[in-house]
């Protein structure tokens, strides 16, 4: 078993944060049987219905302690949910195609294609592909909000619950109708080298969700979706899950037309230990995000050494072109949200539509914040309106596109923030609604050091305004 190894982050307002990675692979079981889907009845054709032996396959391997349910390559598997156990490998081959009914019935009371609840020492290897089907499960198109609309009925990719010792490696799934990779309450986990391509225009087709999760090392993935591509959460549930822990995002590629690295905007319970690092955001509605709404408390964060390019989508996409978003405040009107602190952004460069924005509440601001050697380049080149904050989620009464001026940095109700190194750019089409270099309100602590930018208008503007 590999050995665990500890790395330090860089210090902010006096704190250092020890985070633990994960481990790199987990053991499989030596001279493990192999079972064939085919010798189960499987004809992986596409068309005839193959999930009833597939299912035996995976239960005949359960019973005799586990092994590799192997799916051949040059083969499409039409299946519902599929129950994945304890020890089992299931390896897609090559080519190999796992296919997602349409059917509700194929379903029954799972909430996913691949599902598990409880197993240890799963694996879901090889390089094959499972295909959602998504577009069967839209209804009508919105050219305004350039989205589909869904049907009531549509089952995520995979649905895997108090996991342990999980491996997911090599695989591409795509054309998610709901959620792709949702993993709750699990422990222990390694997600290597999957690649994700969703549609686009198709709602709610989050890439990876650790939720509740903890010991998760995510890395060298692949990912096009119109949701969130990867983003931590602690979703509100009828049991008990625990809390999200020591995770590690590392060499990631992402595509979204929301947020491409996030936490929330369910947070519910206890964030913590959270470091994204080597990724590149290549476009989406928001960078490196943090949407706190709800009670949980989010501690020692850090995001690093990351490229960003952000954008205007239609109104309906959340996110409003920000190369970084921290912010927080309850969703609901008699909500309270807990407390968010010792956030580190370091090391980031690219170009957005929007600010660099850090913005928490007046009773409650964002405590004990690094933005360290930040070079953001604010420009314009889509079509839809700019000069907007885009709040959302919301609580009723609150702007959720909120008009507003955009300078590079905007900093707004926030304590103990330390902005070094940071560079404010401004691209080749000066907006009129482009404002300062930085501003900030209501900021208590502020030190700005080695700061280089000018207003947007330096003939109407300063470069910093502080209010």
């Amino acid at each position: 078993m590999t050995t665990r190894r500890k790395f330090v982050l860089g210090v902010c307002g006096g704190v250092t944060t020890a985070f633990i990675s994960p481990r790199h692979a987990f053991p499989g079981i030596v001279g493990a049987a192999e079972y064939y889907v085919a010798k189960f009845g499987a004809i992986g054709d596409g068309m005839t219905f193959d999930g009833g032996a597939i299912q035996r396959a995976i239960d005949t391997a359960a019973d005799r302690g586990g092994g590799r349910v192997l799916l051949r390559g040059g083969k499409q598997f039409l299946t519902g949910a599929l129950i994945l156990k304890s020890g089992i490998e299931l390896h897609l081959a090559d080519d190999a195609v796992l296919l997602a009914s349409t059917k509700p019935q194929d379903y029954g009371i799972q909430a996913g294609l691949l599902n598990a609840n409880g197993a240890r020492g799963l694996k879901l290897t090889g390089t094959g592909n499972i295909d959602g089907q998504a577009m069967k499960f839209m209804t009508i198109y919105s050219e305004s909000d350039e989205r589909w609309e869904p049907k009531s009925f549509r089952p995520r990719m995979f649905s895997l619950k108090r996991c342990q010792d999980l491996e997911i490696a090599g695989i591409s799934f795509g054309h998610s109708p709901n959620w792709g990779l949702h993993m709750l309450g699990c422990e222990r986990v390694l997600v290597d080298r999957v690649r994700i391509r969703n549609y686009m225009d198709v709602p709610n087709c989050d890439g990876i969700d650790p939720d509740r999760c903890r010991d998760v090392e995510i890395r060298n993935c692949d990912i096009a979706c119109a949701d969130d591509a990867i983003v931590i959460k602690t979703s509100e549930q009828s049991e008990d899950f625990g809390v999200s822990r020591n995770i590690v995002v590392k060499d990631c590629v992402v595509t979204s037309r929301d947020s491409g690295l996030k936490i929330g905007t369910e947070t519910f319970g206890d964030i913590s230990k959270v470091l994204f690092e080597r990724c590149k955001v290549a476009s989406s509605g928001r960078g490196p995000t943090i949407t706190h709404r709800q009670p949980g408390n989010i501690r020692d964060v850090e995001f690093r050494d990351i490229e960003v390019t952000t954008e205007h989508h239609a109104a309906r996409w959340w996110g409003w072109g920000e190369p970084i978003s921290v912010t927080t405040w309850p969703r609901d009107t008699a909500g309270r949200v807990g407390t968010l602190r010792n956030i580190r952004l370091r090391n980031i460069k690219g170009r957005g539509e929007n600010s660099v924005r850090i913005d928490g509440q007046k009773g409650q601001p964002v405590e004990d914040v690094l933005l360290e050697n930040i070079d953001m380049t604010i420009d314009r080149w889509t079509k839809y309106d700019g000069g907007r904050f885009d709040n959302r989620p919301t609580p009723p009464g609150m702007e959720g596109l909120e008009v507003h001026g955009t300078p590079v940095f905007s900093l707004r109700n926030a304590r103990n923030v330390t902005v070094r190194d940071c560079i404010a750019r401004w691209g080749t089409d000066r907006e009129d609604y482009f404002t300062h270099a930085l501003q900030a309100e209501n900021v208590q602590g502020l030190k700005i050091e080695h700061f280089t930018g000018e207003a947007a208008h330096p003939d109407k503007e300063r470069a910093i305004e502080i209010g």
